[in-house]
């Protein structure tokens, strides 16, 4: 990592990322726990197992990087929280489709809010690569989209809201460990959730995808996307997740044979083409 640009490790980090939250969508069918539980054990069991890590790594000076988050990571662990729970709302109260729209405007909210508070003004490239990758979304999930779920819709935007927040959050305070905060905010999830859970028993097969779940699709994640920003702007980690919206289902596919709507493998191909090329071109200029 020591002879990468920042371009280069960012874009890595973040890729890295989308790669291990592809499968989450799988897991999330296969596993038979209600939403709430899921909810509680996606924020309790990231929270111990990276607190753990996080104890490893900083040994005795653990304190001292928890207090070294500052007000930027209070801020974080606020808008982690909140998006992680509002997440779970929105698909509760509208269809998956609408959701999964509102939260690809993520990258445009990102883009903005950077521009206002971090004066980095994305280029011409970045925009393009974005409205070009927002309308592939729609596009793919055109024939779903319901109407008439407002209450859904609007916590769907106050994801990709809080998803912004989080990176340009992790922008503005680089020179500072996020992932305390990121940690804590696990803890307020599962803590939120907790008092909702009718059952915390995990039976079958969900004693393994559960937990795997947790650790490789939440866990290494949210620790990397938290880390991402110090080195690429807030919009451009947005971007890479855009590709989970294809990636995932296509697990599916090929695990549970659900085949994908036409208009999904179209509208991917878009998505990967356009990051594929964006990617290529900030990396060439790095």
């Amino acid at each position: 990592m020591k002879n990468l640009t920042n371009q280069q490790k960012g874009s890595l980090l973040a890729f890295i990322a989308v790669i291990f939250i592809t499968p989450d969508s799988l897991f999330i069918r296969l596993s038979n726990i209600d939403t709430m539980g899921m909810l509680f054990y996606r924020g309790a069991i990231p929270f111990v197992v990276v607190l753990i890590g996080l104890l490893i790594f900083y040994k005795k000076k653990f304190l001292k990087a928890l207090l070294g988050i500052g007000i930027p990571g209070i801020f974080y662990i606020f808008s982690f929280s909140i998006c992680n729970i509002t997440f779970i709302i929105s698909i509760q109260n509208t269809n998956v489709a609408n959701t999964l729209v509102m939260i690809a405007t993520a990258p445009m909210i990102s883009a903005i809010l950077g521009s206002i508070f971090l004066k980095e003004l994305p280029d011409k490239k970045t925009w393009l690569a974005i409205f070009i990758s927002f309308f592939a979304v729609a596009y793919i999930f055109n024939d779903s989209i319901e109407v008439g779920n407002f209450y859904g819709d609007i916590f769907g935007l106050i994801t990709a809201f809080g998803l912004a927040c989080n990176a340009v959050l992790a922008r503005f305070a680089k020179n500072r460990d996020l992932v305390p905060s990121a940690v804590i905010g696990k803890l307020c999830v599962a803590i939120f959730a907790f008092f909702f859970v009718d059952s915390f028993a995990l039976v079958g097969n969900d004693k393994i995808f559960v937990p795997l779940m947790c650790v490789m699709c939440v866990a290494i994640p949210f620790v990397l996307v938290t880390i991402a920003p110090r080195f690429i702007p807030a919009e451009e980690v947005n971007l890479f997740f855009l590709l989970e919206t294809i990636i995932g289902p296509i697990w599916v596919w090929l695990i549970i044979n659900e085949q994908p709507s036409m208009e999904a493998l179209q509208g991917g191909f878009v998505i990967i083409t356009t990051i594929a090329i964006h990617s290529f071109l900030k990396l060439k200029n790095s």
